[in-house]
This record gives C-alpha cells, sequence and structure tokens, in this order.
C-alpha cells in the first residue's frame, strides 16, 4: 500500500471506515458487529485495529484509506425542505441522500424532524460527525418557531430557564420575542423534538420550525431544497470550533491504552495517538447548487416532491 496520502500507523476498525467516507464511526460498528466487514478476507472483532497495508472490505466492496489532508472529503451545507426525512436509508421515501443526489457517499450530521426544515450539515467525512454531535462541545444551534397562540413573556422566560422533559430538564437557552406568533431559540443540546417538546410542555403547539444556523453557518442565500459547499473560511471555523473538544466517547475511554495484542494472528496492535482534525481548506467552490430545476447532471437532481 501507498501510505504518502494515508494513514501510516493502526488505528481502529470503525474509525478507519468512518475516516475513508464509508459512513460515520456509529454506523461502522453496526457493520462490524453484523459480521458485513473483513480484514484481509477475516471477519474481525469490535474494536480490531487496521494496519498499514491491511485490505478492509464492506460487503465486498473495498474501502479506501483517507488522505491525510483529507483533500478527498464533502462537506455541504443544505436547506432541507418540510417532508424530507435526515436518513441514509435509501428504501425509506423522501431521504435526504435522494433529495440531494450527491455523487459522493454522503451522510448528514445530526437530524431535523421531517415536519421541520432549514440548516442541516452533510458530509463524507465521518470523524468530524464525532466531533460537532458530542453533547459536551456545545455548539449553538439557531431557529425560529412559530407557534398555535400568543405569545407571552411568561412562556419565554420558561422556555428560556429550562423545560422538564423526556427524564431531563433542557439546558437554559436563550430565547427572544419576534412577534406575536414567532420566537427565535438558541440551544446547545439536540434531544429527540426538543423544541416542540418544550412548547408542548407549556401548552403550544408548534406549527413552523425552521433551523436558521449551526455553530457561525446561516441559512441566508440558500432556497428551500438548496445546497453547496461549505467554504474554506467556514471550515477553518467549524474547525477551530472543535479544535478543543475533539474526543469522541471511544476516544475518551481508550486515551491510556497500552499496546495490546491485535485480535487477528500475526497482528500485533499498536497504540495510536489521536489524529486531531486537520485544518483542511475544505472543498474550493462553493456554489449553489438548485434542484428544483431539471438537469442531466448528478448534482442537480429534483428532489423528490413532497
Amino acid at each position: 500500500m501507498n501510505t504518502s496520502n494515508t494513514t501510516s500507523s493502526s488505528i481502529r476498525l470503525n474509525k478507519f471506515i468512518s475516516d475513508s467516507g464509508f459512513c460515520s464511526r456509529r454506523e461502522a460498528d453496526k457493520l462490524i458487529d453484523s459480521n458485513r466487514v473483513t480484514i484481509n478476507g477475516v471477519i474481525p472483532e469490535l474494536g480490531t485495529k487496521v494496519l498499514p497495508g491491511d485490505e478492509v472490505r464492506v460487503d465486498g466492496n473495498l474501502v479506501k484509506a483517507s488522505a491525510e489532508n483529507k483533500s478527498d472529503r464533502v462537506y455541504l451545507a443544505y436547506h432541507k425542505p418540510v417532508g424530507i426525512t435526515c436518513t441514509t436509508e435509501r428504501h425509506v421515501k423522501g431521504n435526504i441522500i435522494d433529495a440531494i443526489g450527491h455523487r459522493e457517499r454522503i451522510f448528514p450530521i445530526g437530524r431535523l424532524d421531517k415536519p421541520s426544515e432549514g440548516l442541516i450539515f452533510l458530509t463524507s467525512d465521518g470523524d468530524i460527525v464525532n466531533k460537532i454531535l458530542r453533547a459536551e462541545n456545545a455548539h449553538d444551534k439557531e431557529y425560529i418557531v412559530t407557534v398555535d397562540r400568543p405569545l407571552t413573556e411568561r412562556f419565554i422566560q420558561a422556555m428560556a430557564a429550562g423545560v422538564p422533559i423526556l427524564d431531563t430538564v433542557t439546558k437554559p437557552c436563550t430565547v427572544t420575542m419576534q412577534s406575536k406568533f414567532v420566537f427565535r431559540i438558541i440551544l446547545t443540546q439536540g434531544l429527540n423534538r426538543q423544541i416542540r417538546r418544550m412548547c408542548e410542555y407549556l401548552g403550544y403547539g408548534v406549527t413552523k420550525l425552521k433551523r436558521s444556523r449551526i455553530m457561525s453557518i446561516r441559512l441566508a442565500g440558500l432556497k428551500v431544497g438548496q445546497w453547496r459547499n461549505l467554504t474554506p473560511d467556514e471550515m477553518h471555523e467549524i474547525n477551530s470550533a472543535v479544535a478543543g473538544s475533539t474526543k469522541t466517547a471511544e476516544d475518551a475511554k481508550h486515551k491510556t491504552d497500552t499496546a495490546v495484542p491485535d485480535k487477528r494472528t500475526n497482528h500485533v496492535a499498536k497504540r495510536s495517538g489521536n489524529r486531531g482534525l486537520k485544518s483542511d481548506r475544505g472543498p474550493e467552490r462553493s456554489q449553489v447548487k438548485n434542484h428544483s430545476a431539471s438537469s442531466a447532471k448528478t448534482s442537480s437532481r429534483r428532489a423528490p416532491k413532497r
């Protein structure tokens, strides 16, 4: 194997797969656990290391090692319409992958409910998914919410202070009234249907929910159904934001690991240091892709009707 632009030391199998852009690390664990992954023709166990020269396959398809500078990775911002489901399962009608129609294998970073619209990131970089989504990283997400009855100061204060849902109390957050029925909220959490549940607890129903910002990236300029590549400056800001908290749960668990025998014959796993995400400049192009227009090109397929 040519290691001039690939990993030069052993790394865990799930990280190797996610770094390659095949899927997220969590999905890689599921593939390994389902015996769909082989290393040099042998079915490995969870925690197995990949060494330079190893051949990794998923369902018989070769998985290539990631370039060290991640120059082959894709990073997108997408204005998800109402009715699109944030899943990579292609059999699900209205899935986000078919809606975008990108030529590369990509997956969403986090979720946005099917009845909601707004900004969501998609990528082929499984490593950055973990860094952005880790709860302790506390990255801002801003939403504009319309409810079914007039807002009150008491409602705004209660939302901001924290609401008991899902056997916990939501973290204090910033909430501002925009109009009689509309408020803006900035969260650092990502609980399931969090805003809708918070409103329901306080006796309100959400009629429209739109995510307008993630971290420093805003939705402005993207029409519903459009996507674009994140710019080099945006990627620099994202990388800077996660630079101080790059550990995933698995990385933290194995931080003090020493060299241990690998689970495969004739391989000894070497301890591998945590590799921080490179301050790559990301894709150079940032033009908007509008999928409402019919085109023969893959990057401008029409999104399915909702």
